[in-house]
């Protein structure tokens, strides 16, 4: 089972930054400004791992290749979810 977690963890923040990646062309480091801070490609990285490690943990796969699938679809949810909030919040900006 902690291999299942940790294999999950590292599939669903690889995912994570392939997609920071693509949507923003390179990898934008984590800095910190007078407001807040901006967390980069962590962020992704984070959802990715964690939408992955709760998806493999509630659905309990059998083999090696659903839990290789199941990571990959939760790091792409994860890159959904966070372009949802941003389309809200542009939303709710105007």
């Amino acid at each position: 089972m902690l291999t299942d977690i940790i294999l999950s963890f590292v599939i669903g923040g690889s995912v994570g930054i392939i997609g920071h990646v693509r949507k923003y062309g390179k990898i934008i480091m984590p800095r910190k400004t007078k407001r807040f801070i901006y967390l980069g490609f962590l962020e992704e990285l984070l959802l990715g791992a964690v939408a992955a490690l709760l998806l493999v943990l509630y659905a309990a796969p059998n083999s090696l290749v659903e839990i290789i699938i199941f990571s990959i679809i939760a790091g792409i949810g994860g890159d959904a979810v966070l372009n949802r909030f941003k389309l809200l919040k542009q939303d709710s900006d105007k």
